[in-house]
């Protein structure tokens, strides 16, 4: 994967940003934009992380003790474990394009705007 940027230089010229200090990435943790950004990012992942889990035990207690209901054929073939199982193929590529949609929406914005100020209070 090629870069416009640079090479690194070798011999430590200082053209490279200085780094933000402990105290002040302690600062930042502690302000109300980063608590705003965490609860934007818990309050998405949590919930959907715990749904998905339920939805995948449902699935696996459902194929141990439900032979006769999983087997039950829908069309040819196909039965209801079939479809239940690709199913979970399913949820998980929604989850992650609603979790990219989420991203570039809400938390995108919030942790560049904190990266900018770290950046340039450095």
């Amino acid at each position: 994967m090629a870069t416009d940027a640079p090479p690194p230089s070798k011999g430590g010229s200082g053209t490279r940003p200085a780094q933000p200090s402990t105290a002040e990435f302690i600062a930042e943790q502690e302000s109300a934009e980063f608590a705003e950004l965490r609860k934007a990012h818990r309050s998405f992942a949590f919930p959907l992380t715990v749904a998905f889990i339920a939805w995948y035990l449902l699935y696996v207690l459902l194929s141990n003790y439900a032979g006769d209901f999983m087997g039950t054929k829908l069309f040819g073939n196909i039965n209801v474990a079939l479809v239940l199982g690709l199913a979970q193929f399913l949820t998980t590529f929604l989850i992650a394009w609603w979790y990219s949609r989420h991203a570039a929406n809400r938390l995108d914005p919030k942790a560049d705007a904190i990266k900018s100020r770290m950046e340039g209070g450095a």
